[in-house]
């Protein structure tokens, strides 16, 4: 049996900051689908290992390498526009991660809670209301909000501030190592909530 994931939590804590899409809901599989379709119907393409590798980078970042890396020529904006456009018709399949889901539950009223999320804020807030969980946060951060993503510590440092709690007496909740680096950058603990994915490596 692999450890308990929250066995990472080895001080108290005032603050929890969840990570959105493979954490709160298991969505990582839609945003993959989606960048296959968009890409495909640009003649480019993305292998799946490389999506989860940039796990929490932003859509318009993701364009950027991959035009780096593979010499493609996609408008940036444009095709971000239409991954995400994508993205939101498979919206409503996603499905909780019902352990982390729970434990959300379990915190409400007991500890301030923020979402700190590499996606973009519509959809984001989307994703949580369709959880049932928007009166459960008191903050929710998105690559929006900051010039640098993950694994910067720059998202988790905004949602601690507007949670109005010290970064280090602050828990985050991940999904991706490069949201775990973040956490780490910013000074808080961090729970890599993978082991409850059903099996899943990423």
């Amino acid at each position: 049996m692999p450890a308990d994931p929250l066995s990472a939590i080895t001080r108290p804590f005032q603050a929890a900051i969840f990570d959105c899409d493979g954490t709160l809901a298991d969505t990582m599989p839609l945003h993959y689908r989606a960048w296959v379709a968009m890409l495909s119907a640009h003649g480019a393409e993305m292998s799946e290992q490389l999506f989860y590798d940039l796990g929490g980078v932003p859509t318009e970042d993701i364009v950027r390498l991959l035009n780096e890396r593979f010499g493609y020529g996609l408008d940036v904006a444009a095709a971000a526009a239409e991954k995400e456009a994508r993205y939101e018709e498979l919206l409503p399949q996603a499905q909780p991660v019902e352990r982390v889901v729970a434990l959300v539950r379990e915190y409400a009223g007991r500890y301030p809670m923020a979402v700190a999320s590499g996606g973009i804020h519509r959809l984001v807030e989307r994703t949580v209301r369709a959880l049932g969980l928007e009166t459960s946060f008191q903050a929710i951060c998105t690559a929006e909000d900051v010039e640098r993503g993950k694994p910067e510590p720059d998202l988790f440092l905004l949602a601690a501030d507007r949670l109005g709690v010290p970064p280090e007496a602050c828990v985050v909740f991940e999904d991706s190592n490069l949201g775990l680096e973040a956490a780490r950058r910013a000074g808080m603990q961090a729970v890599d909530i993978r082991p409850w994915l059903g099996g899943s490596e990423w």
